[in-house]
C-alpha cells in the first residue's frame, strides 16, 4: 500500500469510529423509540463497516 492509501484507511476507520460514537451518544438523548430505533440501526450499520475495514487489513 501507498502512504496516500494508507492515509485513506485511517480516514476511513476515523470516520466510521466517529460515526458510531457519534450515534451513541445521540441515542441517548433520544425520547422517540422509532428514531431512536433507528439511529441505533446507524450504529449497527457504522460498526458493521469499521469492523470490515479491520478484518481487509
Amino acid at each position: 500500500m501507498t502512504n496516500k492509501e494508507l492515509l485513506y484507511v485511517e480516514d476511513a476507520l476515523g470516520h466510521e469510529k466517529y460515526f458510531q460514537t457519534h450515534c451513541n451518544k445521540i441515542v441517548n438523548e433520544l425520547q422517540d423509540p422509532q428514531l431512536k430505533m433507528c439511529v441505533q440501526q446507524m450504529v449497527q450499520k457504522h460498526q458493521h463497516i469499521f469492523q470490515t475495514f479491520m478484518e481487509l487489513l
